[in-house]
Protein backbone atom coordinates (compact mmCIF):
# COMPACT_ATOMS: atom_id res chain seq x y z
CA UNK A 1 0.00 0.00 0.00
CA UNK A 2 1.27 3.35 -0.82
CA UNK A 3 1.81 5.71 2.03
CA UNK A 4 0.04 9.01 1.21
CA UNK A 5 2.30 12.03 -1.04
CA UNK A 6 4.45 8.59 -2.14
CA UNK A 7 5.30 8.59 -5.73
CA UNK A 8 2.83 6.73 -8.03
CA UNK A 9 5.77 7.01 -10.92
CA UNK A 10 7.47 4.17 -12.55
CA UNK A 11 11.12 4.79 -11.21
CA UNK A 12 14.09 3.32 -13.94
CA UNK A 13 17.39 3.70 -13.70
CA UNK A 14 20.41 4.32 -16.32
CA UNK A 15 24.13 3.50 -15.30
CA UNK A 16 26.92 5.52 -17.15
CA UNK A 17 30.47 4.89 -16.66
CA UNK A 18 31.81 8.87 -15.88
CA UNK A 19 35.78 9.68 -14.84
CA UNK A 20 34.27 9.38 -11.42
CA UNK A 21 33.13 6.05 -11.74
CA UNK A 22 29.81 4.46 -12.49
CA UNK A 23 27.01 6.90 -11.99
CA UNK A 24 22.93 5.70 -11.41
CA UNK A 25 20.63 8.03 -12.50
CA UNK A 26 17.04 7.34 -11.58
CA UNK A 27 13.77 8.92 -12.46
CA UNK A 28 10.50 8.98 -14.29
CA UNK A 29 8.66 10.24 -17.00
CA UNK A 30 7.94 12.84 -14.99
CA UNK A 31 12.26 13.72 -14.11
CA UNK A 32 15.27 12.56 -12.27
CA UNK A 33 14.83 11.17 -8.47
CA UNK A 34 18.00 10.26 -7.83
CA UNK A 35 21.53 10.83 -9.11
CA UNK A 36 23.98 8.32 -7.31
CA UNK A 37 28.12 7.95 -7.43
CA UNK A 38 28.37 4.97 -6.64
CA UNK A 39 32.98 5.11 -6.17
CA UNK A 40 33.24 1.95 -7.86
CA UNK A 41 36.87 3.03 -9.32
CA UNK A 42 39.30 3.33 -6.74
CA UNK A 43 41.20 7.03 -6.77
CA UNK A 44 44.58 5.52 -7.40
CA UNK A 45 42.98 3.92 -10.71
CA UNK A 46 41.70 7.35 -11.88
CA UNK A 47 44.43 8.60 -14.23
CA UNK A 48 44.26 12.79 -14.95
CA UNK A 49 45.19 11.82 -17.57
CA UNK A 50 42.34 9.63 -18.93
CA UNK A 51 40.15 10.84 -21.62
CA UNK A 52 37.34 12.26 -20.04
CA UNK A 53 33.66 10.58 -21.05
CA UNK A 54 30.49 9.66 -19.95
CA UNK A 55 28.86 7.16 -21.49
CA UNK A 56 25.66 4.70 -20.73
CA UNK A 57 26.16 1.25 -20.01
CA UNK A 58 22.87 0.33 -18.60
CA UNK A 59 19.36 1.65 -19.66
CA UNK A 60 15.76 0.62 -19.86
CA UNK A 61 14.23 -0.20 -23.50
CA UNK A 62 12.54 3.23 -23.33
CA UNK A 63 13.75 5.77 -21.55
CA UNK A 64 11.63 9.41 -20.58
CA UNK A 65 12.78 12.60 -22.58
CA UNK A 66 14.02 14.25 -18.86
CA UNK A 67 15.73 10.78 -17.93
CA UNK A 68 17.70 11.51 -21.34
CA UNK A 69 17.98 15.24 -20.88
CA UNK A 70 20.00 14.40 -17.78
CA UNK A 71 22.28 11.47 -19.70
CA UNK A 72 22.77 14.01 -22.64
CA UNK A 73 24.05 16.83 -19.64
CA UNK A 74 26.42 14.73 -17.88
CA UNK A 75 27.64 13.58 -20.84
CA UNK A 76 27.91 17.40 -22.13
CA UNK A 77 29.45 18.07 -17.96
CA UNK A 78 32.01 15.62 -18.20
CA UNK A 79 33.32 15.81 -22.03
CA UNK A 80 32.52 19.84 -22.45
CA UNK A 81 31.49 21.08 -18.84
CA UNK A 82 31.76 24.89 -20.20
CA UNK A 83 28.80 24.01 -22.77
CA UNK A 84 26.73 22.32 -20.24
CA UNK A 85 24.97 25.29 -18.78
CA UNK A 86 23.74 25.99 -21.90
CA UNK A 87 21.97 22.90 -22.25
CA UNK A 88 18.51 22.39 -20.55
CA UNK A 89 18.27 20.37 -17.75
CA UNK A 90 15.72 17.72 -16.27
CA UNK A 91 12.96 18.04 -14.75
CA UNK A 92 13.20 16.77 -10.58
CA UNK A 93 10.81 14.58 -9.47
CA UNK A 94 12.27 14.48 -6.04
CA UNK A 95 10.57 15.51 -2.37
CA UNK A 96 12.78 17.80 -1.47
CA UNK A 97 13.34 19.72 -4.42
CA UNK A 98 9.42 20.30 -4.09
CA UNK A 99 8.14 23.28 -2.12
CA UNK A 100 9.23 25.83 0.36
CA UNK A 101 11.25 23.68 2.36
CA UNK A 102 14.58 25.50 3.24
CA UNK A 103 16.58 22.14 1.71
CA UNK A 104 15.18 23.28 -1.28
CA UNK A 105 15.59 26.53 -1.00
CA UNK A 106 18.53 26.25 -0.79
CA UNK A 107 19.39 23.65 -3.38
CA UNK A 108 17.46 25.92 -5.73
CA UNK A 109 19.70 29.61 -5.21
CA UNK A 110 22.74 27.15 -5.32
CA UNK A 111 21.38 25.36 -8.94
CA UNK A 112 20.69 29.38 -9.79
CA UNK A 113 22.87 31.39 -8.51
CA UNK A 114 26.78 29.34 -8.63
CA UNK A 115 27.84 29.29 -11.76
CA UNK A 116 30.31 27.07 -13.86
CA UNK A 117 33.94 27.33 -12.20
CA UNK A 118 32.40 29.30 -9.08
CA UNK A 119 32.60 28.23 -5.31
CA UNK A 120 30.15 29.18 -2.71
CA UNK A 121 30.78 28.91 1.00
CA UNK A 122 28.12 27.63 3.54
CA UNK A 123 27.75 30.74 5.17
CA UNK A 124 27.38 32.81 1.75
CA UNK A 125 24.82 30.06 0.43
CA UNK A 126 22.84 30.74 3.51
CA UNK A 127 22.41 34.50 3.15
CA UNK A 128 21.96 34.10 -0.07
CA UNK A 129 19.22 31.83 0.62
CA UNK A 130 17.43 34.05 2.76
CA UNK A 131 18.80 32.72 6.34
CA UNK A 132 22.52 34.14 7.40
CA UNK A 133 22.07 32.02 10.59
CA UNK A 134 21.46 28.60 9.08
CA UNK A 135 25.09 27.85 7.86
CA UNK A 136 24.69 24.20 9.44
CA UNK A 137 21.32 23.75 7.73
CA UNK A 138 22.99 24.76 4.78
CA UNK A 139 25.42 21.42 5.23
CA UNK A 140 22.36 19.26 5.56
CA UNK A 141 21.12 20.97 2.46
CA UNK A 142 23.77 19.33 0.79
CA UNK A 143 24.08 15.92 1.92
CA UNK A 144 20.21 15.95 0.90
CA UNK A 145 20.70 17.02 -2.09
CA UNK A 146 18.87 14.28 -4.07
CA UNK A 147 20.71 15.15 -7.47
CA UNK A 148 24.35 15.84 -6.93
CA UNK A 149 26.34 17.35 -10.30
CA UNK A 150 23.18 18.74 -11.74
CA UNK A 151 22.97 20.60 -7.96
CA UNK A 152 26.30 21.42 -7.75
CA UNK A 153 26.85 20.82 -3.95
CA UNK A 154 30.36 20.12 -4.61
CA UNK A 155 31.03 23.68 -5.35
CA UNK A 156 30.28 24.66 -1.97
CA UNK A 157 33.21 25.27 0.64
CA UNK A 158 34.10 26.52 4.05
CA UNK A 159 34.67 30.27 4.47
CA UNK A 160 37.79 28.67 5.31
CA UNK A 161 38.70 28.15 1.46
CA UNK A 162 38.95 24.44 2.30
CA UNK A 163 36.56 21.96 0.25
CA UNK A 164 34.93 20.69 3.13
CA UNK A 165 33.76 16.98 3.02
CA UNK A 166 31.40 15.41 -0.13
CA UNK A 167 29.36 12.72 0.07
CA UNK A 168 29.46 12.58 4.28
CA UNK A 169 33.60 12.61 4.09
CA UNK A 170 33.73 9.42 1.52
CA UNK A 171 34.13 11.62 -1.86
CA UNK A 172 36.39 14.21 -0.78
CA UNK A 173 38.45 13.46 -3.66
CA UNK A 174 35.90 13.34 -6.03
CA UNK A 175 34.55 16.81 -5.08
CA UNK A 176 38.60 17.78 -5.54
CA UNK A 177 38.51 16.61 -9.12
CA UNK A 178 35.10 18.19 -9.66
CA UNK A 179 36.57 21.64 -8.34
CA UNK A 180 39.73 21.05 -10.71
CA UNK A 181 37.95 19.73 -13.75
CA UNK A 182 35.80 22.50 -14.11
CA UNK A 183 38.67 25.20 -13.15
CA UNK A 184 40.84 23.49 -15.88
CA UNK A 185 37.89 23.51 -18.51
CA UNK A 186 36.64 26.63 -18.04
CA UNK A 187 39.91 28.60 -18.78
CA UNK A 188 39.93 26.32 -22.02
Amino acid sequence: MKKQGESRCTQKTISLLSPLGTIQVRGCENGVHTIQILMDVAPAERSSEAPLSCVVTDSPAETSPEMQRCVEWLQAYFTEPQTAGSLPLPAFHHPALQGDAFTSRVLKVLLSDVKFGETVSYKRLAEMAGNPRAVRAVGGAMRRNPVPLLIPCHRVISSSGQSGPYMSGRGDHLKQWLLTHERQRGEG
